[in-house]
């Protein structure tokens, strides 16, 4: 069985097509990523915890960014793809705990100012 790039294309266009985006694919991550973050403000975390925030987080943003994709927010993308390149557990940043806190605050505040993007807005029906 071979498949073409452009069959592939297509099986990828319909699988992007398919992601859930309703209100709770999207803020459930989200607090779960805002959890993971706010409890990494403590300095007496073990570093295993940072590893496993980076492998969450990262995999959160790669999936907000594809959802971002999907509803044509551009800038939203590139904001969220950057936090990924940040938090990805592959190439790590090496930076101080007082300068990844700062980062870590930041990015709570993407994450919540995400929701108002990536979250369908619905509209009241008039009974």
């Amino acid at each position: 069985m071979t498949i073409s790039i452009f069959h592939l294309g297509q099986i990828m266009h319909v699988r992007f097509h398919m992601m859930p985006t309703g209100e709770k694919h999207i803020r459930v991550p989200g607090y779960i990523a805002i959890g993971l973050l706010v409890l990494a403000l403590n300095p007496s975390n073990p570093y295993g915890y940072y590893i496993l925030i980076r492998w969450v987080c990262c995999a959160i943003f790669i999936y907000f960014t594809f959802i971002a994709f999907e509803n044509n927010k551009k800038e939203w993308v590139w904001i969220l793809g950057i936090v990924a390149f940040i938090y990805n557990p592959i190439i790590r940043f090496h930076l101080n705990r007082p300068l990844w806190a700062l980062i870590n605050i930041v990015t709570i505040i993407v994450i919540l100012k995400s929701f108002s993007v990536l979250i369908p807005k619905t509209r009241g029906h008039d009974d």
